[in-house]
């Protein structure tokens, strides 16, 4: 069966994930743990890696049961027909969302160098420094179509 990635309306991804799942159709949603700090306490939460996207499993001829679930918006196309997500490409993003990110260290890095990530959970991955400040740098990671920011 192909993977399709779906569109969702903005913070429903958990709930049209495990929705979907609840409803036998095969969702992922990969989603990071994050500590954010309130003015009275701090929280660790989970949040979705990719804004408002899931990733479902389904037959062909039962693309449109998903859209029974409340949040769904619409398939992600490209070329005019729904967008297939290989099997290695949902693979390759379970394996880096197991593995656990604890630091990395910045010694004179500059926009436009090519770098390897050396550990974490984009570990091998080849990227581009995009930009860097103080505390934060950007880098594009070409094979997975998408910038990832490391804060300090």
């Amino acid at each position: 069966m192909p993977w399709y990635a779906i569109y969702t309306k903005a913070r429903n991804e958990k709930k049209v994930a495990d929705e979907l799942n609840k409803r036998g159709i095969i969702a992922y949603c990969p989603l990071l743990t994050q500590v954010k700090q309130w003015s009275d306490r701090k929280k660790k939460i989970e949040v979705p890696l990719i804004s408002s996207y899931v990733f479902v499993q389904v037959e062909d001829k039962e693309r449109e049961k998903v859209f029974a679930i409340n949040g769904v918006v619409r398939y992600l196309y490209w070329l005019g027909k729904p967008a297939i997500v290989r099997d290695d490409e949902i693979a390759a993003l379970q394996n880096a969302m197991q593995s656990s990110f604890t630091s990395a260290t910045v010694n004179a890095i500059k926009p436009g160098d090519k770098i390897t990530i050396p550990s974490g959970p984009f570990e091998g991955q080849n990227g581009t420094v995009q930009t860097v400040k103080s505390n934060k740098i950007q880098i594009v990671l070409p094979q997975l179509g998408f910038v990832i920011t490391l804060v300090k």
